[in-house]
């Protein structure tokens, strides 16, 4: 396509040595860990019974209902290749037909490298990454209240996540900046990825060709490190997020995009986006069958195109007010669908992504906070391997809140000591600072705890915990005000990690000549 006509060569990095100093760097923080391993126990809901009877369901699903593949003649001649039933657009597998193919090819974990080699993510196994909320044509704050998103909030939300020692991943598009074109605002995305963060990042799935400008804007940025030098194949330097237009229909679009970031191998995100009662039925254990098959027919799909490609099954099913039609957040049941969708990743043997902090409340309030919070737990208790919409997540997706955004943060910071487990090291024992007080003393002032007291507990930067006359004497602020002074902290005092002038101007040269090849447009 023109995109790949017009892309210049790649330009070759500095040597491997800076690379090694921006890691060394990096990981000298006490507070970074570019991903979590987790040291607890999966928390499950279903045996074997009811796991086996979820794939049996979801098997029966695809072969006698099948899927519509809409509006995409390469897809229908790959599956009837295959030995699927191809009739117009529908698609009926035989029975394990897409579980073989995905367990044949599909990676357990992978990498997906960042260009700062310290923030390399490994997704899969007991590993857990956090990335940002995802989609939002709103922005809300404390001073302005809810307006449309802008690039510059935008790029502001990519430089919260990168200082964020809580956030693994940059994220995508994670609010849609309306004062840009829509058929070009997809440069701007993925170049503030790019030029602000040097944590991982998601790419565009709007369209199969902005798909392709994001997978050459990534060559530009990895220069002679996007090749594997062992196997001269990509290396997966992108993940990006490919929607089911659920129920039971894969569209275009969204073909079209998965195809292009598979033949990059390009990881994908396959997730049916579902809200139960209106896009499945209103039971778990209906969402879950439903939610399985159409995960595997996309799964399957990009290994048809690339055997081997990287993906990771998604599910991200909401319940929905049977009283007015609207979407909820941190009631049980998606918890419940959650569970068993992690439970069957893992039998599958495929990266898992479902979770983060959902809400449909309109502000960071108490309502936020709870339906965050049973949203969040549930994540980390299952064994998420990647988290979107982790940090910032408003009004049911609608909006990008600053104050939110660092919130959410904060408590992710949590998670992190949650899924670090119990520390059964000598020092964790503590056997020695029990010998040392004995009984009827304190612990304040022994050698363990003077050794220990700067990391003993998680500390919170937005908990207020000081008496009631200081925190008068301090203003009264609530977390809301807390958070508001905090993410303008944060922005005052960014700074931008390094980037060669030289790849920042090959970006540069080939999002412009790319914007002048084509009018722009709203759609």
């Amino acid at each position: 396509m023109d995109s790949q006509q017009q892309t210049p060569p790649a330009r070759a990095r500095r040597p491997s040595g800076r690379d090694a100093k921006i890691a060394a760097r990096t990981a000298r923080s006490a507070a970074f860990v570019p991903y979590i391993t987790r040291n607890i126990p999966y928390y499950e809901v279903l045996g074997e019974e009811g796991l086996a009877l979820m794939e049996h369901n979801a098997d029966t699903i695809l072969e006698e209902i099948g899927l519509d593949f809409r509006d995409d003649p390469e897809c229908l001649a790959l599956w009837k290749a295959a030995g699927a039933d191809v009739q117009g657009e529908r698609i009926r597998f035989p029975r394990g037909m897409c579980r073989a193919l995905v367990q044949r090819s599909a990676p357990r974990e992978f990498t997906q490298y960042a260009r700062n080699p310290a923030r390399n993510v490994l997704i899969g196994g007991r590993r857990t990454v956090f990335a940002p909320a995802y989609g939002s044509p709103f922005v809300r704050n404390l001073d302005e209240g809810r307006r449309y998103a802008r690039i510059e909030d935008f790029q502001n939300f990519v430089k919260l996540a990168y200082v964020a020692t809580s956030l693994h991943h940059s994220g995508g598009t994670i609010c849609e900046p309306v004062d840009l074109p829509v058929n070009k605002r997809h440069f701007d995305m993925v170049y503030a990825h790019m030029k602000y963060s040097d944590k991982p990042y998601m790419g565009s799935v709007t369209a199969p060709e902005r798909a392709q400008d994001t997978v050459e804007m990534t060559r530009i940025l990895f220069g002679d490190g996007y090749l594997d030098p062992a196997t001269g194949k990509p290396r997966t330097c992108v993940i990006s997020l490919i929607n089911a237009n659920s129920p039971l229909t894969w569209d275009a679009t969204m073909l079209g995009a998965l195809k292009t970031y598979a033949r990059a191998n390009q990881a994908t995100i396959v997730t049916p986006f579902i809200l139960a009662g209106a896009m499945s039925p209103v039971t778990v254990a209906g969402t879950v069958a439903q939610t399985l098959a159409e995960s595997l027919a996309g799964m399957a799909t990009a290994q048809l195109v690339n055997a081997g490609a990287p993906v990771v099954m998604g599910s991200f099913a909401s319940s929905l007010s049977m009283q007015s039609g609207a979407p909820t957040f941190g009631t049980p049941e998606p918890a419940l669908v959650l569970y068993v969708m992690a439970a069957l990743a893992r039998r599958l043997g495929v990266p898992f992504r479902s979770g983060g902090s959902l809400c449909a409340s309109k502000i960071p309030d108490a309502q936020a906070a709870f339906e965050s919070a049973n949203t969040l737990i549930p994540t980390c208790l299952g064994g998420v391997n990647f988290v979107l919409h982790t940090a910032g997540w408003l009004e049911g997706g609608l909006a990008m809140g600053y104050e939110k955004f660092v919130l959410d943060a904060d408590q992710a910071g949590m998670m992190h000591t949650l899924l670090a487990g119990v520390d059964l090291s000598e020092n964790g024992q503590a056997l020695d600072a029990i010998r040392e007080v004995g009984p009827g003393k304190h612990f304040l002032g022994c050698a363990h705890t003077q050794a220990n007291f700067q990391t003993a507990f998680y500390r919170s930067p937005l908990a207020d915990n000081n008496s009631v006359e200081q925190w008068e004497a301090e203003g009264a602020k609530d977390s809301i005000a807390r958070a508001n002074t905090l993410w303008k902290k944060q922005l005052a005092e960014y700074e931008a990690p390094p980037l060669d002038p030289a790849v920042d101007e090959a970006l540069l040269d080939y999002m412009n000549r790319r914007k002048a090849s084509f009018p722009d447009s709203n759609v």
